[in-house]
């Protein structure tokens, strides 16, 4: 892949998954009418956009920096006077990245502080602090290893439906999950010695808002968390984490899933009896010891480890720079880390399968659950791959088969709906029937110099974010895809899908939105579940039907875009891949005739992985892993 072509992809990626917009905006000045009186002190804020009042920047807990680094959240300490809330806090430590890493940062340079954990709140001009309106709390994409909350403005939804909307920072790659023996020496609860300290910041800052959020006339007791990407599968954690019990009491997931690593993956060295992941906390504690030149080599290094005393060890740990510790970790040219993330620990989340849980009426918070993919998730990166889409020029793409390039993104994107929707709809409603389920069709980009971006990008990962916020205005880039062309069919779905949204967190159930006045939106039960899409591509919808494995299995053996057993085996490796609706194990016999013809390592994907570096799940970056693998498969 040419640098050419890396760059186009990331300019696209960034510009369509609604995160890349102008620098992040500063409140003009102070509005003495915005002074809030919250448990740690008196707070200004001032005018937003859209007819919001905006409050930037909140601290909600100390800096997690020096000892209380890998700790649990603490209380953010009381502030003397009136704390000024007129710019959004610093994003939390991660690379640079354009697919929407810090602001300013160049892409793969460290970037960031470890004073990140803030929040932002947006409100309804006319809203008095006494009002109880519902809560929205916003928590943001990226890998779970970069992305900052100032990439969205809650302005629109909060003014045009009536909420309180509130968007977080939380700890990020290796600060926001990392577990290591040494470290659980002085931890106050087991949920601290889990290592999961990203998901015991998104509980604690829902702490602050059940105890802050009256202040701006918020109701405590009617709070909806909602994510997209690796922010959805943050609320999956949440509605898995018993700390967050009663802290919410809706869940939005947009385009996330289901995943976690072991313990043992976290923490074991690579070569251990039961080996760790490649960048677990001991792997990444024998490098830094090398780097130090405390040690000549891997294996010296492992003795040296190993005759540490635990303190010394911590100690040392935290004593590091936060840059040394991040440029300690080999990240892709996306910024995002491959490392263990979200553990299944026993304490802070359920040990052992997700989606197991979810299917045991205990294990999870029981709240009313809305969760939905988009149709085209994984086109946003399919037009990087050389064989499917050609430069002419070396930026025009045109796609070279259409009939194989609306396959492989339509199974693609079905096994997302998979694993990030419909599985965990169903093992949801086993005992919970407040479910709704929806899919995103909108697919109506303008043609760009004879590039039809309709069919190249479609209902591509992240799209539905501005229709959600009703924020459309991401820039110059944005203003390509988002034109005046499209504008009335495109605000019109924003409007209904902002007053879904807006239903479901009023009441539990998104109905017929909270004007009363669109299509009835029912519960999951027997698959049924709600299409987005302008009149011109069908309209605001009701349909039935459930995406399973089994389905997607037989529709790729049937298919006649893929005339040849080869042509059906990298589709499943693909599936494999991207979605774990089949594993590698799995991949031989995929099928009715099996793939052993066409062995799972027998391509050389592995440097399109290093090309453009994707995180084998979040839910944005595991379709580029996917598609760039196809780049040079055979």
């Amino acid at each position: 892949m040419s640098r050419t072509r890396l760059r186009v992809v990331v300019l696209l990626a960034a510009t369509v998954a609604c995160q890349r917009h102008r620098a992040p905006y500063r409140i003009a000045s102070a509005d003495q009418a915005t002074i809030r009186h919250l448990p740690a002190g008196d707070v200004i804020g001032g005018e937003g956009r859209y007819g919001s009042l905006a409050w930037l920047g909140i601290p909600y807990a100390k800096p997690p920096v020096g000892e209380l680094r890998w700790r649990a959240p603490e209380p953010a300490g009381r502030w003397s006077g009136t704390r000024e809330a007129l710019a959004f806090g610093a994003p939390c430590v991660q690379y640079g990245s354009r697919f929407g890493g810090a602001p300013g940062a160049r892409p793969g340079e460290p970037a960031g502080d470890e004073d990140c954990l803030t929040l932002n709140v947006w409100t309804p001009r006319a809203a008095p602090a006494a009002t109880k309106l519902p809560v929205f709390v916003w928590i943001h994409g990226g890998g779970n290893s970069i992305g900052h909350a100032s990439f969205y403005d809650g302005g629109n939804l909060a003014a045009t439906e009536s909420l309180v909307v509130v968007s977080v920072q939380y700890r990020l790659g290796p600060f926001g999950w990392f577990r290591h023996p040494a470290l659980r020496a002085g931890a106050a609860t087991d949920t601290e010695r889990s290592g999961n300290f990203g998901t015991l910041d998104l509980v604690h800052a829902l702490e602050w808002v059940r105890d802050n959020i009256a202040g701006f006339g918020g109701d405590p007791g009617n709070v909806t968390i909602a994510g997209e990407s690796a922010g959805g599968l943050n609320v999956f954690t949440l509605l898995l984490a018993r700390p967050a019990r009663g802290l919410f009491h809706r869940a939005i997931v947009e385009s996330g899933g289901l995943w976690s690593d072991t313990p043992a993956a976290a923490e074991n060295a690579a070569d251990d009896p039961e080996p760790g992941h490649a960048q677990s906390s001991s792997e990444i504690a024998l490098r830094l010891l090398q780097r130090d030149g405390r040690a000549r080599d891997r294996a010296d290094a492992k003795t040296r480890l190993a005759a540490m005393p635990g303190a010394d060890v911590a100690a040392w740990l935290r004593a590091k720079p936060a840059r040394e510790i991040l440029t300690a970790y080999k990240p892709w040219p996306t910024g995002m880390i491959d490392m263990p993330r979200v553990f299944s620990d026993g304490a802070a989340l359920p040990a052992g399968d997700f989606r197991a849980a979810l299917e045991r009426p205990e294990a999870w918070n029981h709240v009313p659950v809305l969760v939905g993919t988009n149709r085209d998730e994984n086109k946003l990166f399919m037009f990087a791959d050389p064989r499917r889409v050609r430069l002419i020029l070396w930026f025009l793409p045109r796609v070279i088969d259409e009939p194989r390039y609306e396959a492989s993104s339509e199974y693609l994107a079905r096994s997302w709906k998979v694993a990030g929707a419909d599985g965990p709809a169903v093992a949801m409603t086993a005992s919970e029937p407040r479910v709704f389920v929806y899919r995103f069709d909108w697919r109506e980009e303008p043609t760009l110099l004879g590039a039809d971006l309709s069919t190249i990008l479609g209902a591509a990962h992240g799209f539905e974010i501005p229709f959600v916020f009703g924020h459309f205005d991401l820039g110059r880039e944005g203003s390509r895809i988002f034109t005046r062309a499209n504008e009335p069919g495109r605000q019109a779905l924003s409007h209904a899908m902002m007053s879904y949204w807006a239903e479901f967190a009023r009441t539990g159930a998104p109905g017929r939105g909270r004007g009363g006045d669109l299509p009835a939106w029912e519960p999951w039960a027997d698959g049924r579940s709600m299409v987005f899409d302008t009149p011109a591509g069908g309209g605001v919808r009701m349909t039935a039907g459930i995406e399973t494995r089994e389905h997607v299995i037989a529709d790729v053996d049937a298919d006649a875009r893929l005339p040849t057993q080869r042509d059906r085996c990298r589709v499943f490796r693909e599936v494999a891949d991207f979605g774990r609706m089949l594993t590698r194990a799995d991949y031989p016999h995929a099928g009715r005739e099996g793939c052993a013809e066409f062995p799972y390592d027998a391509y050389p994907w592995a440097e399109a992985d290093a090309i453009l570096g994707i995180d084998p799940w979040n839910a944005l970056a595991r379709e580029v892993r996917a598609s760039l693998q196809a780049t040079t498969a055979p």
